[in-house]
């Protein structure tokens, strides 16, 4: 479920990776939660820009910060290091251009995620 998560995120359909990182997070323990947490809150800040809601979508990108923060750099194979520079860079040009210049917001920041492969162990 967390590769269809992936996949939809990446091929921009924001609104279905959250319901599919969400199932993720439901039925995960532990701190990987925070993972999925995270990418589908920026997940749905990048639809509430898609859907010109500046408010929701700086809020969305907000929360996100407290589960990124938390997290290493890579985790569950997901680059996180590029998330948290992706949707800061994404809040920061929000926060420029105030919510009567969200149209101009370059959709091309709103980037997908990056996912490196575990290495295998050369035992």
């Amino acid at each position: 479920m967390a590769g269809q998560g992936l996949r939809a995120f990446n091929a921009g359909e924001f609104y279905h990776q959250h319901d599919l990182f969400e199932a993720q997070w439901v039925e995960t323990a532990g701190p990987v939660r925070d993972l999925y947490r995270a990418v589908l809150q920026v997940g749905v800040a990048y639809y509430q820009i898609e859907r010109g809601n500046y408010r929701g979508a700086l809020k969305m990108l907000q929360r996100s910060v407290q589960w990124l923060y938390l997290l290493p750099d890579v985790c569950q194979g997901i680059d996180v290091a590029q998330l948290r520079r992706d949707s800061y860079h994404v809040r920061a040009e929000l926060q420029r251009l105030g919510p009567d210049r969200l149209d101009e917001l370059d959709r091309g920041l709103l980037k997908g995620l990056r996912w490196q492969p575990p290495q295998a162990s050369s035992t």
